[in-house]
């Protein structure tokens, strides 16, 4: 066991020496890779940042329902208790009618305009407080709530927050197609470097393949090369995500002020700091196992 774990940590080694062996060619592959992935990455983060920010302003959302001016109290109580057992909502709160117009006359400072009024225009209302559940699943309730007797209009609150949420989908499949792309593009950077490394040995692996080498063997070290390439270019990517977050908070800090906010830009979590490193090593063993495959067997001893 210890011998083979010294085996492959020599291997590993030797493909350290090789990688860095033109320091400039080196560094160059790793920052491309580095600045690909970084790209996803800092959308993805982005992303998910607008999605906490929207979570912060819209808070729980809230569906209104007017009754109309004729409704009595009985009505009222008997739609109450509709609501109250409704499996969808979580809470209701009556709003009579004489409390909505005094809440007007406090939040618009007319009170000696609305006190000039003949009769109150503001009938009651409920302000129901629904389960948790996405936007159709809240937009469907409202018209499920608005057919109800004696109800006038029901209207959803925070609908902006859904219509954003919505667009935020679209930024996600935007993300994985550029993610796709871009894969595939690291795919062929690794899949050319290994290539051009194959033809460069060509010579030592048709000798190690006379001693009896396997192509297991000879294959381990490219592929070891492609694992480590990427990993350093998920690093790099990493480092540019989170030297870009800093920025852009040193520059949102001043401007939260403004709209007395406190919310700062989020950096990857652990997980997804973790999945980004492990998905570029796959990018680079899948590119270094794909140009083995392919030109591997065509070298044979002569």
């Amino acid at each position: 066991m210890t011998r083979a774990f010294a085996q492959h940590l020599g291997v590993l080694r030797a493909v350290l020496r090789r990688m860095f062996a033109s320091k400039l060619g080196g560094f160059l592959n790793i920052l491309v890779i580095g600045i690909a992935l970084s790209l996803p990455a800092g959308m993805y983060l982005l992303l998910q940042n607008a999605q906490g920010l929207v979570a912060q302003f819209s808070g729980t959302p809230q569906i209104s329902l007017f009754l109309e001016m004729s409704v009595k109290a009985e009505d009222v109580e008997r739609l109450r208790d509709q609501l109250a057992r409704h499996p969808a909502i979580a809470g209701v709160e009556f709003v009579p009618r004489a409390q909505a117009l005094e809440q007007l006359k406090q939040s618009t400072g007319l009170s000696d305009l609305i006190g000039g009024l003949q009769q109150n225009p503001l009938p009651d209302a409920f302000i129901v407080h629904p389960k948790p559940g996405d936007a159709q699943a809240l937009d469907t309730l409202r018209g499920e709530l608005a057919k109800l007797p004696k109800v006038g209009e029901a209207q959803l609150d925070s609908a902006w927050a859904y219509k954003l949420e919505a667009l935020l989908k679209f930024g996600r499949i935007g993300v994985l197609i550029l993610a796709s792309l871009l894969s595939l593009a690291l795919i062929a950077i690794t899949f050319n470097t290994i290539r051009l490394q194959i033809l460069t040995q060509r010579d030592e692996i048709e000798v190690a393949k006379l001693i009896g080498a396997t192509n297991s063997f000879i294959r381990r070290p490219f592929l070891y090369f492609g694992a480590a390439q990427g990993l350093l270019g998920g690093i790099v990517a990493w480092l540019i995500a989170a030297a870009s977050l800093l920025l852009l908070n040193t520059q949102l800090d001043a401007l939260s002020q403004l709209y007395a906010s406190q919310f700062v830009l989020r950096p990857l979590s652990f997980g997804d700091s973790l999945s980004l490193l492990l998905f570029s090593v796959y990018l680079g063993w899948l590119g270094a196992w794909l140009s083995v495959a392919r030109h591997l067997s065509q070298i044979e001893p002569r």
